[in-house]
C-alpha cells in the first residue's frame, strides 16, 4: 500500500495542549467551588471533546445537564482566551509538516476540539504549512471515534481513506483510523501509552515525529 495523505490528531499529537486546557478547566472548577485536578490527571479527561472533559472533571454528584452546560459555557469563554499561552509544537513536528509539504504529501488535521479553538491553535502554530482541511468538532457533524470526519478529510484531499495515514495519541483516535480505514499510527510522545494504542488498533508507534519520515509507504511527490 502506498500513502499519498496524512491526516493529525492535534492535542498530544502536534501539540502540548495539556497545561493551558488543564489551567482553564481548574479556573472552572474553583470559581464554582469544585476541586481542582493535576494536569496529569487531565491526560485522560481529554480526548473526547470538552463537553467530555467537563464532565469528567466535575465530582460524581454533580454532573447535572445544567451544571455542565453552565461550566463548558465557562470553560469556552476561558479557554479562548488563553489556549496559547503555554501550548507549543513537540520537538520535531514542524520539520516533519515541511518535509511532507515538500514531497506533495497531502495533509489533513482532525480534533474533538471545538473546530473553532481548532482552527486557532493551529493557525496560530502552524502559519506556513498547508493543510487541506483543518477540522474540529462541530454540531453538523459526530466526534472521534466515528469516522466521519476523517472520511470528509480525504474527500477533500481527493485521496481515497486506504491511502491515508492517521497519527494519534489516543484509544478514539486508533479506533476511528481503524473504522475509516486509514492506516493508524500511534504517537508515543502524546498523552496515552503504548499498550493503549496498540489495544486499539494501531500499526504502528512512533517514538518521536521524525520515525513518520523512515516509513517506506510512502509515495512523494505526487503533487497535483
Amino acid at each position: 500500500m502506498r500513502y499519498r495523505g496524512v491526516i493529525f490528531d492535534l492535542d498530544g499529537t502536534l501539540a502540548d495542549t495539556l497545561a493551558d486546557i488543564a489551567s482553564s478547566m481548574n479556573r472552572v472548577l474553583l470559581k464554582n467551588g469544585y476541586p481542582a485536578h493535576s494536569v496529569p490527571d487531565y491526560k485522560y479527561m481529554i480526548g473526547r471533546g470538552l463537553e467530555n472533559l467537563v464532565t469528567s472533571s466535575l465530582p460524581a454528584e454533580n454532573r447535572s445537564p445544567s451544571v455542565i452546560h453552565s461550566c463548558l459555557d465557562a470553560l469556552l469563554e476561558d479557554y479562548r482566551r488563553n489556549c496559547l499561552v503555554n501550548t507549543r509544537l513537540y520537538e520535531g513536528i514542524e520539520d516533519l509538516l515541511a518535509r511532507l509539504q515538500k514531497e506533495g504529501v497531502k495533509m489533513g488535521v482532525f480534533s474533538n476540539k471545538a473546530d473553532e479553538l481548532t482552527r486557532t491553535i493551529v493557525h496560530s502554530l502552524l502559519p506556513r504549512i498547508k493543510f487541506e482541511m483543518i477540522l474540529g468538532a462541530r454540531p453538523d457533524q459526530p466526534g472521534k471515534p466515528d469516522p466521519e470526519g476523517a472520511i470528509r478529510i480525504s474527500q477533500k484531499m481527493g485521496i481515497k481513506p486506504e491511502n491515508i495515514v492517521f497519527i494519534g495519541d489516543s484509544d478514539v483516535d486508533m479506533i476511528m483510523a481503524v473504522k475509516a480505514g486509514m492506516l493508524a499510527v500511534g504517537a508515543l510522545w502524546g498523552f496515552r501509552t503504548g499498550r493503549e494504542l496498540r489495544d486499539n488498533g494501531a500499526s504502528m508507534l512512533l517514538k518521536n515525529p521524525g520515525q513518520l519520515l523512515e516509513f517506506d509507504g510512502w509515495e512523494f511527490n505526487t503533487r497535483s
